[in-house]
């Protein structure tokens, strides 16, 4: 057991990770956007800066700071400098709806709300956080301010930041993620997908999301440079991967397509990419081989979540140029995993089972929602909500959500398993699966699906899934629109809940 002074020396923290790299490689390009660069040097100062800065208007440990922002360098200055602190970054959605604002800052509190100028009129009012615009007013306090380095007790299991999560339905929760967490994440991506210490990152996913936010932390934790792009941006992501070396170039469901045609149009010539690629199960097989083909890396076969980070099944790749037929996951190292069944049971290999956790790149719980940290968080595991089989090699396979289960005539249909066998036909650019109500069987799954080939046909896709699915994982019907018309989230992922809204449109018209 360690006590007193021991115990200390083995506390580390985000910003004391980064703050270490930055003092050996000062002059080392930290953060690079619209043609501008920071050094790890003037990045530790800027930080240190915004960190006197928060404690001069009475931001101490355990308090909240929302951010309200596109990608910017700033976003990544308060994440550095709050971790300095003890101080948690709350990463607001600019994309929500007022009344979701509205909760996500209700329901952290925050003591300063730091906000883009454009953004300002978003925030609800009234507010008791006072606000700080980034640009000029954010400029001058940080030019006002001291850039030494702050002395504080910050311990690992402190929040670092709050990630909103949302379901298919309900109000966002807020995750929160502790340094411990996050240096955990940091260094299961480094052994995972064999990064370098000078491996970059492009960050063009929203910084409200785990995966610019992660990598970004990461990289700076490690060394690299990280290249800052609002949004997702073509020619600057190509630009981006052309110039340095690339740990994980990020590509979500919903951008590939137009992604594959940007590449092929500029030639492009990257620096040289670990992995690419993330939730290979939303993506048609013929983009995976076609982008991997293009950029010469392989496509990361992963499942983990803004909760578990990479964790818990994203070992396993799929090679440039190879067209998947199985998307079996390999377990990530430096976690447990449990398949259970709704009493908590482990269940036998080949029976779709919930996926619980253990591991410390875990989050530390949603704020101020005990019932759901109780519910998720029993017997010592995490509940991800997620139906998993055990393969007899070891391997898993993803069965869909737990809580999107299509119950037809008393069998049990899991979305994903007819979105696979659509999204195996060359034709198609992307599916989903919704369930609606039926007078006979209670529910049954409808398919939205759409195709690069006109002559694929509603018939010819139901033969298929005849060809590959038992009887009552038919789809009712398949309708065909336009690949635009699929409503996403943020993070590329299909919002089923306003497919069903859409198809009781249709309906009722």
């Amino acid at each position: 057991m360690m006590y007193g002074q021991s115990a200390q020396a083995g506390r580390s923290t985000v910003y004391g990770l980064f703050r270490a790299r930055a003092l050996v490689t000062p002059d080392a390009p930290a953060l690079r956007q619209d043609g501008r660069e920071r050094s790890y040097g003037e990045l530790l100062s800027r930080t240190n800066r915004l960190a006197n800065v928060l404690l001069a208007r009475g931001v101490r440990r355990g308090d909240r700071v929302a951010i309200l922002s596109h990608n910017r360098m700033e976003y990544i200055e308060l994440e550095l400098a709050a971790a300095a602190i003890g101080a948690i970054v709350c990463c607001l959605n600019w994309r929500l709806t007022e009344d979701e604002l509205s909760h996500c800052i209700a329901l952290v509190a925050p003591s300063l709300i730091i906000c883009e100028d454009e953004l300002a009129a978003d925030v609800p009012q009234p507010t008791d956080a006072p606000l700080l615009l980034l640009g000029e007013p954010y400029e001058a306090l940080l030019a006002g301010s001291s850039d030494t380095a702050v002395e504080s007790e910050v311990e690992p299991e402190d929040g670092l930041i709050i990630l909103y999560t949302s379901g298919t339905t309900g109000l966002p929760k807020g995750a929160v993620i502790s340094h411990r967490a996050m240096i955990a994440r940091s260094l299961v991506f480094s052994s995972e997908w064999a990064l370098a210490p000078d491996d970059g990152f492009v960050a063009w996913a929203p910084l409200f999301h785990m995966a610019s936010t992660d990598h970004a932390l990461s990289t700076l934790m490690r060394g690299g440079l990280v290249a800052v792009v609002d949004g997702y941006n073509a020619e600057e992501i190509i630009a981006a991967i052309e110039r340095q070396p690339i740990g994980w170039l990020v590509l979500i469901p919903g951008m590939i397509e137009e992604f594959i045609a940007a590449c092929r149009a500029a030639e492009v010539k990257p620096h040289g990419i670990r992995i690419c690629g993330a939730m290979a199960d939303l993506v048609p097989p013929q983009q995976i081989a076609e982008v991997t083909r293009i950029l010469g890396t392989p496509y990361a076969n992963s499942f983990g979540a803004t909760e578990t980070g990479l964790a818990p099944a994203s070992r396993g790749r799929i090679e440039p140029g190879d067209v998947p037929e199985t998307l079996s996951k390999s377990q990530t190292a430096f976690c447990e995993v449990r398949l259970v069944d709704a009493d908590d049971n482990d269940v036998a290999d080949g029976e779709p089972g919930d996926l619980a956790l253990r591991g410390p790149t875990l989050f530390s719980g949603y704020w101020n929602a005990h019932e759901a940290n109780a519910e998720c968080f029993r017997g010592g595991w995490f509940h991800m909500g997620d139906m998993f089989r055990r393969n007899p090699d070891g391997t898993l396979d993803f069965v869909d959500r737990a809580k999107y289960l299509i119950k037809t005539g008393g069998e049990n249909v899991y979305p994903a398993e007819i979105e696979r066998v659509l999204l195996a036909d060359p034709g198609v650019t992307d599916a989903a699966v919704v369930r609606t109500a039926d007078h006979r069987w209670g529910e049954v799954p409808v398919a939205f699906v759409s195709v690069s080939d006109n002559r694929l046909t509603e018939d010819a896709l139901m033969r298929r899934c005849a060809d590959s699915l038992a009887r009552y994982k038919h789809p009712r019907e398949i309708r065909l629109i336009a690949f635009d018309d699929f409503p996403r989230s943020t993070s590329g992922k299909i919002q089923r809940h306003l497919l069903e809204q859409l198809l009781d449109d249709i309906r009722s018209d």
